[in-house]
């Protein structure tokens, strides 16, 4: 026996090695112990910010918007479709401008709504009476990973001040391996690379981070804790069934001869 163990120990060595790879293969983003991440703002503005490749739901109307309120007041189906017809969708390109009508392209990435909003109606009114600008923003979501390894959520934004918790709570809330000690935020810049945040919100000073206003394309990444004991013998027990299967069958094949 005891050469047969030497025989099949280093097949056992290969094949552990070889499955070690699979162990926690579904943890994604790690980043090393000295990985700096970026500085959230002390003070967090609570307002949705236009950002690039946003689709701009517009609307223009003359007289501090006289004639959008006389749609409404029509009612039925007949005065959402005349309402929808005066909404237009353009593109925040990647330079952060969009091509609008008469005023041509305006940079508009990195504005609020109501401010990009004012914007606009300063821009028309040398073709408008008071002009009444209406933007909206369609297509504007998080993806949300909770911490169970291979799970995840792309959460639609259908306010313009949903938070962190919100998306999280959306999600299905953080997986029973997610670690509230290690949030990632990957959120795009005007650059068109990524910050990187981390916030720890297993306690109560971590509050602070659970109102942060998501903004269009976020990715919130709650990292899960490694199953290293588990994996390991789901990895090992077919070696261990090999090596048993092998040591019976040279044993039975010895007691025949």
């Amino acid at each position: 026996m005891p050469k047969v163990l030497r025989t099949t120990w280093p097949l056992l060595v290969l094949l552990m090695v070889l499955s070690g790879c699979t162990i926690n293969r579904d943890i994604m983003f790690k980043t090393p112990t000295d990985f700096e991440f970026d500085a959230m703002p002390d003070s967090i503005d609570p307002k949705f910010k236009i950002q690039i490749n946003d689709a701009l739901q517009f609307r223009l109307f003359a007289n501090d918007g006289f004639k959008m309120i006389d749609l409404v007041s029509q009612g039925g189906q007949e005065a959402q479709r005349n309402l929808m017809r005066n909404t237009f969708s353009y593109m925040v390109e990647f330079d952060g401008l969009v091509k609008l009508p008469l005023v041509g392209r305006i940079y508009l990435a990195g504005m609020d709504l109501r401010t990009a909003e004012m914007h606009l109606e300063d821009l028309y009114t040398q073709y408008y009476n008071r002009p009444f600008v209406q933007l909206s923003i369609s297509n504007r979501r998080v993806v949300v990973f909770p911490g169970g390894g291979g799970d995840a959520k792309v959460v639609n934004l259908e306010n313009n001040n949903t938070t962190l918790l919100e998306v999280i709570g959306d999600a299905g809330g953080i997986a029973r391996r997610g670690r509230a000690g290690r949030v990632k935020l990957f959120r795009r810049n005007l650059q068109g690379t990524r910050d990187v945040f981390m916030f720890d919100m297993s306690d109560i000073d971590g509050l602070k981070y659970a109102d942060i206003v998501m903004q269009g394309d976020d990715v919130v990444y709650i990292e899960p804790n490694p199953e290293l004991v588990r994996e390991l013998l789901y990895d090992v027990t077919p070696i261990i069934t090999l090596l048993t299967t092998t040591v019976l069958v040279i044993g039975l094949v010895r007691g025949f001869q």
